[in-house]
């Protein structure tokens, strides 16, 4: 037995739709500017770019029904409505024909983003850590199971029942296969990985009071409310 200096932080985890077992996390990596017209909107050549990645801590997780606070050193916080596949199996250097094997399963996510602050680092060429990997910044609904389906449907994000994001899964400039292999080229990827696999068009602001959905069509939503 280990004995340690502090008492052990909780293992970040998330629910297993239909079941009571949880699903623990380990990393949390986020692919930028996945959906063509979302990089449009942000000034981007969707083009020319291979995909890139930036991650959360996995303690920033927030689970469906949520009331989360507004969170400091912003004022232009922002929703980003995305499918996250979460991995069962991890590897080094996947092949893309082998990668949706890696999935154990997929939720509806949001990357909830400080887009002043995003956009200050991005003006004077620093990193994004703080727009993205605050506190309370991942959030993600139950996650149901991969059945092999292909990664087609509808993803939207509701505020207040409006819809504000509106695309189908194929989509994504790099399909998830394509994503998974890509990353486990540049770290090791293991079981209990999450990817959020990118956002479309549509990103814009939350306020106070305001109740954020994201839904994916065949496979779940989660509901954000800003207090």
């Amino acid at each position: 037995m280990t004995d340690y200096a502090i008492p052990v932080p909780p293992q970040p985890s998330l629910p297993v739709a239909g079941s009571p077992l949880r699903f623990p996390v380990r990393r949390i990596f986020c692919v930028g500017r996945n959906y063509a017209e979302h990089a449009r909107e942000m000034g981007n050549d969707p083009d020319r770019e291979p995909p890139f990645f930036f991650t959360k801590p996995a303690d920033a997780l927030v689970e469906d029904g949520a009331t989360v606070a507004y969170p400091p050193a912003t004022a232009d916080l922002h929703y980003e409505a995305e499918l996250v596949v979460a991995l069962g199996k991890g590897g080094a250097d996947i092949p893309v024909a082998e990668a949706l094997g890696h999935i154990w399963g997929c939720a509806a996510g949001n990357d909830l983003t400080r887009r002043d602050l995003q956009a200050q680092a991005k003006a004077m060429k620093r990193p994004w850590d703080m727009a993205k990997g605050f506190d309370a910044s991942a959030v993600c609904g139950a996650l149901t199971p991969y059945d092999g389906r292909a990664f087609t449907g509808r993803i939207r994000c509701l505020v207040n029942g409006a819809e504000r994001q509106s695309a189908d899964l194929a989509d994504m400039i790099w399909p998830v296969a394509d994503v998974i292999a890509h990353l486990s080229g540049l770290v090791t990827l293991r079981p209990g990985d999450l990817i959020y696999t990118g956002t479309p068009a549509g990103v814009g602001a939350l306020v106070h009071g305001d109740t954020c959905v994201v839904e994916v069509e065949g496979i779940g939503s989660v509901s954000t409310t800003i207090a």
